[in-house]
């Protein structure tokens, strides 16, 4: 029976290394709180709320506007947009603000995570802490309403592909540059020429929004397509807590990774992405199978491929659900063959009423015209290209196809193997990596497709080792990326490269201090590696190998 150390009344954990008999390190974090949070709490939530404030200020510099926005007739505002100093301070006040979000949420996270006597791979909130998380996501959430678009100008594609639908183009067969004055509202010129990868169902929004506001009002556009977006941010923080609670995990700590995460709110809120709708119900159609009711599932997983089309990957998933558990391949196929029947008359509807038919079909099969550097097969694409133009055998673009094809080819064949190998039990991973397959050999990974699976992930459980570390890893690097990236700099102002490296550095300088050194928040990312352990059962390791090996040459 071993006797453990304590640390006294103090939030500070403490990591300690005990050595059992046959040499082994046994890893455990003591950390004691107090019965009452409430004081420690707040203080991580205003933190977070006043990052999201300097956040919201700084876009009114660099964030993006159409041409015909309000906001570029607004005086006050011109030297905040128009001059190096005002832009300066606008990236400074942004990514400052980023951080303090950052900071907010993992403090949060320590104050509401109940005590733990030993190192189990996973802690459990404090009562309450469910309502304190839903009240910081709200709270943090409304300043970034009002923030002119930042982190992605997606929501300014929205404008010209509900345009086109108004104009009775199809955007399965043509970009956006088929318009007249499309430039005008600040669209990103990838979508000139690029298909929507958008459902057909949200072509409808994006009509309805434009057909309310028209094209003169732009900023009113952008605040209805994020109050859609706050349509599924709401069914995610409804279903998250649910179906983890069902798989036996807390609810309150699933919602503090999966919401309060502050990629999840800027994506969600800041920049309005239609994928919130996409996973909202998606999460809908794996509760009500859950639930036994298959038939509202594949509806509802129609909603969510009608929204965004990659989510058609968890379809087949949702038919081995409502076949039941331990059903035989007679019965799944008949399953699968209803799922399938039931969605191709629900969306040859849609393509009716719509007149786009089954065109989003080739969307799906497409690799799209651009690259992520790291996205594997985007970099691996790009090296290529970059060998062969190098060696003088062309211009290497038919080599880039050729491992982009490849690498959804090879996605297809990991959704496949895992539709038909595997238990029952072990459904919703088979899911989840089949989704993971589809983004990982993608070209392209926007920050924003890590909220496509964290939440399932979070469902499968999420342990407070390596695991969070990683979730917290990628927030912070993609939050960090996208605060120096998607800047808008006034064209007449030759520093916007420069302001992406004052970003950039600002977020290296604030992630050193954050995650390492802050004594509030550094533990929630830099102790439960258990490098130092981690470290010394390596040197344990290689010891008893070494022994091993020369006692065997005597």
């Amino acid at each position: 029976m071993l006797s453990l150390p304590t640390c006294g009344d103090t939030f500070m954990p403490k990591v300690i290394d005990i050595k059992l008999s046959d040499g082994k390190l046994l890893m455990t974090t003591l950390e004691h709180g107090r019965a009452n949070t409430k004081g420690l709490v707040w203080p991580a939530i205003a933190v977070g709320l006043l990052g999201s404030v300097l956040l919201t200020i700084g876009s009114l510099s660099v964030g993006w506007v159409a041409q015909n926005s309000v906001i570029n007739a607004t005086q006050w505002l011109a030297p905040f947009r128009t001059t190096e100093t005002g832009v300066i301070i606008g990236t400074v006040l942004l990514t400052v603000g980023a951080w303090g979000m950052i900071w907010g949420w993992l403090r949060l996270g320590r104050v509401l995570r109940r005590p733990a006597n030993q190192f189990r791979g996973k802690y459990e909130f404090a009562a309450g802490g469910m309502r304190t998380i839903n009240w910081a996501v709200v709270i943090w959430s409304v300043p970034q309403l009002f923030a002119l678009t930042i982190f992605s100008r997606d929501m300014l594609a929205y404008l010209n592909q509900g345009r086109q639908v108004l104009a009775g183009q199809n955007p399965y067969a043509s970009g956006i540059s088929n318009l007249p004055n499309w430039f005008q509202l600040g669209t990103d010129t990838m979508w000139a020429e690029d298909a929507t990868p958008y459902g057909p169902m949200f072509l409808w929004i994006e009509a309805a929004v434009v057909r309310i506001t028209g094209v003169d009002q732009p900023d009113v556009a952008i605040f209805l397509f994020r109050l859609v977006s706050l349509v599924g941010v709401a069914m995610i923080m409804y279903y998250v807590p649910k179906l983890a609670e069902m798989q036996g995990w807390d609810p309150a700590r699933a919602q503090w990774i999966a919401a309060a995460n502050p990629l999840f709110i800027i994506s969600f809120v800041a920049s309005g992405h239609n994928d919130s709708l996409m996973i909202g119900f998606m999460l809908a159609a794996i509760y009500a199978v859950w639930q036994g009711r298959g038939l509202l599932a594949v509806i509802l997983m129609n909603i969510s491929i009608g929204m965004k089309l990659i989510s058609i990957v968890l379809l087949p998933f949702i038919g081995l659900w409502w076949a039941g558990r331990n059903a035989s391949w007679h019965r799944i196929i008949g399953y699968w063959a209803m799922t399938l029947g039931l969605t191709t008359v629900i969306m040859a509807f849609v393509g009716w009423l719509n007149g786009y038919g089954l065109e989003w079909v080739k969307v799906i099969a497409g690799t799209g015209s651009i690259f992520s550097y790291w996205a594997p097969v985007g970099a691996l694409g790009e090296l290529a290209r970059i060998i062969i133009v190098e060696l003088g055998w062309g211009d290497g673009e038919l080599v880039m196809s050729m491992v982009r094809v490849a690498g959804r080819v090879l996605s297809v064949v990991v959704v496949v193997i895992l539709m038909f190998w595997g238990k029952t039990e072990h459904i919703l991973a088979r899911a989840t990596w089949s989704f993971a397959a589809i983004v990982v050999l993608s070209p392209v990974i926007h920050p924003w497709y890590l909220l496509w699976l964290l939440p399932l992930f979070v469902l499968l459980g999420i342990r407070s080792n390596w695991q969070l570390r990683w979730v917290i890893f990628t927030a912070v690097f993609f939050i960090s990326y996208g605060a120096g990236d998607q800047l808008y700099v006034w064209q007449f102002l030759d520093i916007g490269d420069s302001m992406k490296l004052l970003s950039w550095l600002i977020s290296l300088v604030l992630a050193v201090w954050v995650l390492y050194y802050d004594p509030w928040t550094s533990p929630m990312f830099k102790n439960q590696w258990h490098m130092r352990q981690t470290w010394r059962r390596g040197i344990l390791t290689y010891q008893r190998w070494k022994t091993n090996r020369e006692h065997s040459r005597q």
